[in-house]
């Protein structure tokens, strides 16, 4: 049975790269990764391409906004583009998979938004479909508020989407919603494609409850992985035979995280769970 590849969400090192794009790549090479998950890459396509490929990197799988008309992030909004601007881009890095990484809390709320945001990302996987691309969904934490008759609205979404449509399933973001990491990964079976190998201690409650005080990833507490509240060795052992991509990211590192992602690249490799 192949192993996950190991791979590093490249808004882990944001600052860096923005910085020095060349030698961010030189350093996770040399930690012996060879794949990147690509962040904001829509407007540069062609640049981070050049980039990947001096270091000898693959991306293989990005984030980008497909059912939402601005991205959110902790730190900021991104407007969002086309889904054809975003599927072109895409394909330049030489893509196969572009995950949505945030969609609004409000939006998870009632059966209705959950039904509009699985209609949105089946209409998004047709017209991925012409371009040789799979879309996918990537969760924070407030997928996991609303329960409709006995199912998180997470997993109604899972329901609702076509089985084209892949799931990036954040671990420590899935704990910080209240779920049992390895049972949920073992329920989604062949949906599930990748994981964020992320791991810390776990909020108390779910910072994006709609009565939840604003936070920024400056207030979370992430750890090297291993070192955590994430049981990310079970989960990691469930999803054995469907997770063909293991993804470490830190919304905050530790300490220097090129030195933080070295640590879970060992992590990963050293206990066979990624190659």
């Amino acid at each position: 049975m192949a192993l996950p590849i190991a791979s590093v969400q490249l808004y882990s090192l944001a600052a860096q790269f923005t910085a020095d794009p060349a030698g961010s790549l030189d350093k996770l090479a040399a930690i012996g990764l060879r794949n990147v998950e690509a962040f904001d890459f829509v407007g540069r396509p062609a640049e981070i391409r050049a980039a990947l490929d001096a270091a000898g990197l693959a991306a293989p799988t990005g984030h980008a906004p497909l059912l939402s008309d601005e991205l959110w992030t902790p730190d900021g909004a991104i407007p969002t583009p086309k889904p054809e601007v975003v599927f072109e881009a895409a394909a330049t890095l030489g893509m196969t998979t572009v995950y949505d990484p945030f969609v609004p809390v409000e939006r998870w709320l009632t059966a209705d938004g959950v039904a509009d945001i699985a209609e949105r990302m089946n209409r998004a996987a047709e017209v991925a479909a012409g371009f040789g691309l799979q879309v996918g969904y990537h969760n924070h934490a407030q997928e996991f508020i609303a329960d409709f008759d006995g199912t998180s609205a997470y997993e109604r979404f899972i329901e609702l989407t076509d089985e084209r449509v892949a799931i990036e399933l954040d671990l420590f973001w899935a704990l910080t919603g209240g779920q049992d990491v390895p049972a949920l990964v073992q329920r989604l079976g062949s949906r599930l494609n990748a994981v964020h190998v992320k791991d810390g201690i776990a909020p108390a409650s779910n910072p994006f409850a709609p009565d939840a005080a604003d936070f920024g990833s400056d207030s979370l507490d992430q750890r090297r992985a291993g070192e955590g509240d994430v049981p990310l060795a079970a989960a990691l052992r469930a999803g054995e035979g469907n997770i063909r991509y293991a993804v470490l990211e830190f919304d905050k590192a530790p300490g220097d995280v090129f030195e933080d992602l070295a640590a879970g690249y060992r992590f990963l490799v050293d206990g066979g769970f990624a190659a």
